[in-house]
């Protein structure tokens, strides 16, 4: 059974004093890596659920190889197949279209909530051009997924550089979401060859 029953996803109260990690992305399709960092960071942050939010449209993508979101959703449905993972299309609910926006109304709407953002490390590297890119370090904590050994150019991305000694050891991950903000931490985690772009290329040759 699952933590919640889905239709009470958006029920601020109950999910009060729950630990909740966010992954974002367009999920287009959904696939066994993103449950595998799902889980890795369930177990190494201690969360009660990880919430997939799923995007209407990525800002930096074209809509025209974007499936479309109810499809995305139900193929997310039957990837995840966890009691404690929920793929949810609340950012079309909440009308926004950058992460930086989403974030803050996300906590306005759950107060009570700890919410910790999930993104992979190819994330951390891009994320300068992302819109108001820095607001989310001060927003809420961020867990960055990485395969060992990290990547030699990761000190020289703009967001190690600009947050480097807000930086929290894997060894004390567990504290993140309790740790005064801005807080980041990065999580290492076993390969798992799987990405959405491999399995469009796999589809589009057949």
């Amino acid at each position: 059974m699952p933590l919640l029953p889905t239709p009470d996803l958006y029920q601020a109260d109950l999910w009060a004093h729950k630990k909740i990690g966010l992954l974002g992305g367009s999920f287009n399709p959904a696939h066994e890596g993103h449950r595998h960092i799902s889980l890795i960071a369930m177990q190494k942050l201690n969360l009660d659920a990880v919430w997939w939010m799923i995007t209407p449209q990525n800002p930096l993508k074209s809509d025209h190889e974007t499936q479309p979101l109810k499809e995305r959703i139900k193929s997310a449905e039957a990837t995840a197949h966890h009691p404690h993972i929920y793929p949810t299309g609340i950012e079309a609910k909440l009308k926004t279209k950058y992460t930086s926006d989403t974030l803050p109304k996300l906590k306005s709407y759950f107060p009570k909530t700890h919410f910790v953002w999930i993104m992979g490390m190819d994330n951390l590297h891009n994320i300068h051009e992302w819109e108001k890119w820095q607001e989310i370090f001060y927003t809420m904590p961020i867990a960055v997924m990485s395969r060992p050994p990290h990547d030699d150019h990761l000190q020289s991305a703009p967001a190690t550089q600009t947050f480097k000694k807000h930086q929290i050891p894997e060894h004390k991950a567990q504290d993140l979401l309790t740790s005064p903000l801005p807080s980041w931490c990065i999580l290492t985690h076993p390969l798992n060859h799987q990405s959405s772009t491999n399995i469009r290329q796999q589809k589009n040759d057949n």
